[in-house]
């Protein structure tokens, strides 16, 4: 099929993009369209207009501000997976490209765009909750940022506004001393998660301490394990107190029940790589 009839756009500024957005509130933006295109054309998606905002170099960059890393709107999957300051400073991100999408899908996609979409199996929304980013959202009235915890509200779905465009996302730098980990099972290595595990967390007078746990393919969006992370609170890591945490994560959780992927097997992925993920997350520990 072929997407239905809209209008196209190309602002080369971000003034311009915004006031496009404001002018179409349920207009679509355009950044690597590797979620939305095909959407469009099968028509699950019908912009009636569309602002491509690929001329807008402002939106194209990775950098350190201060105690955090920026990136903005028009940064690639590939650009950051090769960046030396992601890998410098938020190895969990790097490191987990080795199983996100596939390299035709990471040349043109970007970060911001796929956060947007908010894919239920999508690893990156697991690990902007790990990792404790902030959304910035820009419209033509101003700009606001919403913690990643409550950015993604469902499937497909995200507590950006009509109006608003995701501008970058902005990461605190991990404290010295963290640890991460990341595992996941899917169909074949750069598919979507059946589950992906993402964690970090530091060691403190030989406990467990500052513990962020997430999960990706569990249930109709990223979820945080608030509960895992509350019980491991102070304790002290070791295997067993690991798997015991994850078998009553898992029987807590709802997931999902698809065609190819039963809810109990998801469970059981959830009980196996998570351990796994902890364990690697404290091998980490510097």
């Amino acid at each position: 099929m072929k997407p239905a009839a809209f209008e196209y756009h190309r602002p080369v500024d971000l003034q311009s993009a915004l006031a496009l957005l404001s002018q179409h509130e349920e207009a679509s933006v355009l950044a690597g369209g590797q979620s939305l295109v095909p959407m469009m054309n099968y028509r699950l998606a019908q912009p009636d207009h569309l602002v491509d905002i690929n001329r807008i170099a402002e939106l194209d960059f990775i950098r350190e501000e201060g105690d955090e890393i920026v990136i903005g709107a028009l940064a690639r999957h590939a650009t950051i997976q090769s960046s030396p300051l992601i890998a410098e400073r938020l190895p969990l991100i790097a490191h987990s490209y080795e199983w996100i999408a596939h390299a035709a899908v990471r040349n043109r996609g970007t970060l911001c765009g796929n956060l947007c979409h908010a894919d239920p199996a999508s690893e990156m929304p697991a690990l902007m909750q790990v990792l404790e980013a902030e959304m910035v959202l820009a419209s033509a009235h101003g700009r606001r940022q919403v913690p990643a915890v409550n950015f993604f509200t469902g499937t497909y779905e995200t507590a950006r506004a009509a109006g608003e465009m995701l501008v970058e996302v902005r990461i605190r730098k991990p404290a010295t001393g963290s640890g991460w980990g990341f595992e996941e099972v899917s169909m074949r290595k750069g598919d979507f998660a059946w589950v992906a595990i993402g964690c970090m967390l530091r060691v403190d007078s030989g406990v467990l301490t500052d513990l962020r746990i997430s999960a990706a393919g569990v249930g109709d969006c990223a979820q945080r394990l608030s509960a895992m992370e509350q019980a491991l609170q102070g304790q002290v890591p070791c295997a067993d107190l690991f798997e015991s945490a994850a078998q009553d994560a898992a029987a807590a959780l709802d997931p999902l029940e698809t065609a190819s992927v039963s809810a109990a097997y998801r469970r059981d992925l959830v009980c196996a790589l998570t351990p796994r993920a902890l364990n690697a997350a404290v091998a980490r520990v510097t």
